[in-house]
C-alpha cells in the first residue's frame, strides 16, 4: 500500500476517532458545565447561609448595644421630664415668693405680723427673742430653738404642703 491508499483506507478510522473525540469532548464539556453549575449553586447557598449567619450574629451582637441606646434614651427622656417639672416647680415658687413679697405693702400686713409674732413666740417659748425680718415676717430664737416665720419660708412651706396638687401643673 502506498501512502495515498493508506490514507484512504484509514480515513474511516480517522473519521470515527475524530467523531468519538468530539463526542467525548462534548461529554466532558457538558459534565464540566454541570459541575460548574453545581459548584456555583453550592457557593450561592453557602454565601446565603453566611449572610444569614452574619445577619443573625449582627442582630445578636447589636441587641446589647440597642438595649443600651434604648436605656440611654429613656434616661435622657426622664431627665428632660424631671428638668421640665423642676423648672415648673421653680417658676411656681418664684411667683409665690414674688406675690408674698408684696404682702408687706398690703393694708392687713400689720395684723399678719402680729399673729406671726405671737405664734413664733408661743413655739419658741417665753424667753424667745423675736426679730422682724426685712423680707417680711419674723424669726424667734430661744436657746436651741429657732422658729422661722418669715414670709418666704412660709410661702415655700405652703407650696410644699400642696404635694400632689403641685404635680397637676405638669400632668396632662
Amino acid at each position: 500500500m502506498t501512502g495515498g491508499a493508506e490514507a484512504t483506507a484509514l480515513a474511516p478510522v480517522r473519521t470515527h476517532i475524530l467523531r468519538e473525540a468530539r463526542m467525548e469532548a462534548d461529554r466532558i464539556m457538558e459534565q464540566a458545565h454541570a459541575e460548574a453549575a453545581a459548584i456555583v449553586s453550592q457557593a450561592r447557598r453557602s454565601a446565603d447561609e453566611a449572610i444569614e449567619l452574619a445577619r443573625t450574629q449582627g442582630q445578636a451582637d447589636g441587641a446589647p448595644a440597642a438595649a443600651v441606646k434604648r436605656s440611654r434614651g429613656r434616661e435622657q427622656a426622664r431627665s428632660i421630664l424631671f428638668g421640665a417639672q423642676r423648672e415648673a416647680y421653680e417658676e411656681l415658687c418664684g411667683r409665690v415668693l414674688a406675690a408674698v413679697g408684696g404682702l408687706r405693702d398690703e393694708p392687713g400686713y400689720d395684723q399678719l405680723l402680729s399673729r406671726l409674732t405671737a405664734m413664733a413666740g408661743r413655739v419658741a417659748g417665753p424667753d424667745a427673742t423675736i426679730t422682724v425680718q426685712s423680707a417680711g415676717g419674723v424669726v424667734a430664737r430661744a436657746r436651741d430653738v429657732v422658729v422661722d416665720c418669715t414670709l418666704p419660708k412660709l410661702a415655700i412651706l405652703a407650696v410644699n404642703a400642696l404635694g400632689d396638687q403641685v404635680r397637676e401643673l405638669w400632668t396632662p
